[in-house]
């Protein structure tokens, strides 16, 4: 099964009620599940990333000491030959594809000792022997010292033995403080969801950390404690659950057959940033093994994937610091100007900071260049900035027309990272269309929390920027950065920074 189109789920989600609430709304939560959000969790690690760092760290350590000790015996003697570094990087290449072959780049792999060191041992040798055996064939022998062949296989596996013992400490540390662990909520609070709790239980390799179950059901079919697992709520309370703790997985424990309760659970649950999954443990219909995928035994069908994760993650991030610290240091000599203008222009600080919405709709401090006189300031930005506003400065109106008060959130991009050069645009937490809140105001606008928000965006360089006086402008910010988070690309974000002082200069009709 395919993943469900975030798009497509607008017209289905369903309009919250209006209200001018002047303080920023929480929902309740039970005992039960405020106790569990309240403890401390650390941030998750990728397997994924994990074992692709091992890989390149083998590659690269293997080859520095082939080829160190080539230089340091064999070159001085017979000479310098660039086939001997080549025939290195291609026997260190063997090695990481027969590990990867062995199936000891694992996460869970790396917690155990034994298995791990005799698939290592005995894929080193092997590809030792593959090589022997090619230069035999080759009638190379001659030209290889056998001193230097020696040396490479023992100081390569005692490094890679040390290694691994080292990686293994590690790898426990993070499993007994939860970097490794999916934290997991269930949804079926009943006899499915106790099979679906057991099942995942007597997997004693298993990286689920199931935290509660949550159920919309009060009669009995809806039990309190599910496999020994507290009942924490409600399927409305995940939300807002979520965003108190760390959630990586949200698991259906209901038949296929209950297609309306599912799609009435998933219009409340796509606009988080988490992976959500129909267990299919109980289900009598069977697809093809590869429509599933599995945690441990249990088959799941993929409804929702969280945007941008692992790899792309580490992309994205790459992207913004070394990018964003290059446009930083172009542009401080411009942010200096602007710094001195607004200062002489009106008294009050150089900078501005308000409360804005960041991943997930943690609140984040966001820097901007003062444009309002320092005494009508609008923190919560309960009203909005519109054309003539008297209380805009003189510099406060060029440098909001041309974008050069955002220049100081690349603070928080390269040192903060709670900003991405490019992401949906930070709202104000109270900004208001008219007297309702932009999220009551649009369907789905939480879904655009669901990666961090970024100094320019999709939306913005099709000029959907500025003030927000009707309903159209926010709901087509929403759309465009609906569509940017779906098609996300390291070049889609170069693509839009590179758009972006062009949309400046020519779609800033909404810039006040």
């Amino acid at each position: 099964m395919e993943p469900v189109n975030a798009r497509s789920m607008l017209d289905a989600v369903a309009t919250s009620a209006s209200t001018a609430a002047p303080i920023e709304r929480r929902r309740r939560l039970s005992q039960a599940a405020l106790a569990v959000a309240g403890q401390k969790v650390g941030r998750a690690y990728s397997p994924i990333v994990i074992a692709g760092i091992v890989r390149i760290a083998d590659f690269v350590m293997l080859s520095l000491i082939g080829v160190g000790l080539y230089l340091g015996y064999v070159a001085p003697i017979a000479g310098f030959r660039w086939e001997y570094v080549a025939a290195i990087l291609m026997m260190t290449l063997t090695a990481v594809v027969c590990f990867q072959a062995a199936d000891i780049y694992d996460v869970q792999i790396f917690r155990g000792q034994l298995r791990q060191m005799t698939r290592m041992i005995s894929s080193w040798a092997f590809v030792f022997l593959l090589f022997i055996g090619v230069s035999f064939f080759a009638k190379l022998g001659n030209e290889i010292s056998r001193l230097w062949l020696s040396a490479f296989f023992f100081i390569g596996l005692a490094t890679l033995i040390s290694a691994r013992l080292f990686l293994r400490t590690l790898v426990r540390h993070w499993a007994r403080h939860g970097r490794l662990d999916r934290r997991t909520v269930v949804v079926g609070a009943d006899e499915d969801g106790e099979q679906l709790i057991e099942a995942l239980n007597v997997q004693t390799d298993s990286d689920i950390d199931i935290l509660g179950v949550f159920d919309d059901r009060n009669d009995n079919r809806a039990l309190e404690t599910c496999a020994g697992k507290s009942k924490l709520g409600k399927v409305d309370d995940i939300v807002e659950f979520a965003r108190r703790t760390r959630i990586d997985l949200v698991l259906f424990a209901l038949p296929i057959s209950a297609e309306t309760r599912i799609l009435e659970m998933l219009k409340k649950l796509w606009v988080l940033p988490v992976d959500i999954r129909l267990s299919a443990h109980t289900n009598k219909l069977r697809f093809r093994p590869r429509s599933y995928s599995y945690l441990g035994e249990v088959p799941t069908l993929h409804m929702f994937e969280a945007p941008i994760t692992d790899w792309d993650l580490v992309m994205k991030w790459m992207f913004d610091h070394l990018v964003g610290a290059i446009v930083l240091l172009l542009a401080a000599p411009v942010m200096a100007l602007v710094a001195l203008a607004v200062k002489l222009d009106s008294p009050g600080p150089v900078l501005f900071r308000q409360k804005r919405f960041g991943f997930n709709n943690e609140r984040i401090d966001v820097f901007k260049f003062r444009s309002l006189y320092h005494d009508q300031a609008d923190p919560r930005a309960a009203k909005v900035v519109t054309k003539n506003d008297s209380r805009v400065t003189r510099v406060g109106r060029y440098i909001r027309k041309t974008s050069l008060d955002e220049l100081p959130q690349l603070f928080n991009v390269v040192f903060k990272s709670n900003l991405s050069l490019v992401g949906p645009r930070p709202h104000a937490v109270q900004g208001k269309l008219q007297s309702r809140l932009f999220d009551e105001a649009v369907d789905g606008y939480f879904a655009r929390h669901r990666v961090k928000p970024g100094i320019t965006g999709w939306a913005q360089i099709n000029g959907w920027r500025g003030e927000i006086d009707n309903e159209e402008k926010i709901q087509k910010r929403v759309e465009f950065d609906l569509y940017y988070i779906e098609n996300w690309s390291v070049l889609f974000d170069l693509y839009i920074l590179l758009k972006t002082p062009q949309a400046l200069m020519t779609k800033n009709e909404n810039a006040y």
